[in-house]
């Protein structure tokens, strides 16, 4: 079996968009299933940790990017993950490279690709749950910013109630 990945990725802000670190300004993003065709400059080469294009292959794994709006072309953010049938789970997570670090140019990246999960989930009948695996390191943190609860080991869980806020800050004009 192969080793289970973490997730190893700073949540820097809880935004209700994704925000400019230079001007300020939020941007309304989406989150859209990825081609193939999108990952041709997603490389290690340029600065991406992941093999995305292998990822994308994964049987029962979907990969989606996040995007600002009328602005598909360059990729925020992407995410990885699996329909378990009572759950969402987050297999890989990651910024651009240009997000990451105190030169990042957007804020707020992996906080909306996780409410994002919650709320496909929720869709799903689901209630909102996501489960993920954590770097030990980084468990207090996804505590603290996402409400997730360390549930085994590094198992990190999303529950309905944590998984509302997210989805009602990032998608507010859900009903």
């Amino acid at each position: 079996m192969a080793k289970q990945k973490t997730i190893n990725v700073w949540i820097d802000k809880l935004t209700n968009s994704i925000v400019n670190t230079i001007s300020g300004d939020n941007l309304p993003t989406n989150v859209l299933e990825v081609s193939s065709n999108d990952l041709k400059l997603v490389t290690k080469n340029r600065g991406w940790n992941f093999n995305w294009k292998g990822e994308l292959k994964k049987e029962g794994t979907k990969v989606y990017k996040l995007t600002i709006v009328n602005n598909t072309d360059i990729i925020q953010g992407l995410i990885s993950i699996e329909d378990k049938g009572d759950h969402i789970f987050v297999n890989l997570i990651e910024n651009a490279p240009f997000n990451i670090g105190k030169q990042k140019l957007y804020e707020g990246v992996p906080g909306n690709l996780f409410a994002f999960a919650c709320k496909l989930s929720w869709d799903n009948g689901n209630q909102g749950f996501v489960s993920f695996i954590s770097k030990t390191k980084l468990m207090e943190h996804y505590n603290k910013i996402l409400g997730a609860e360390n549930v085994f080991d590094q198992r990190m869980v999303i529950e309905p109630r944590e998984a509302l806020k997210l989805i009602k800050k990032y998608f507010p004009d859900l009903k």
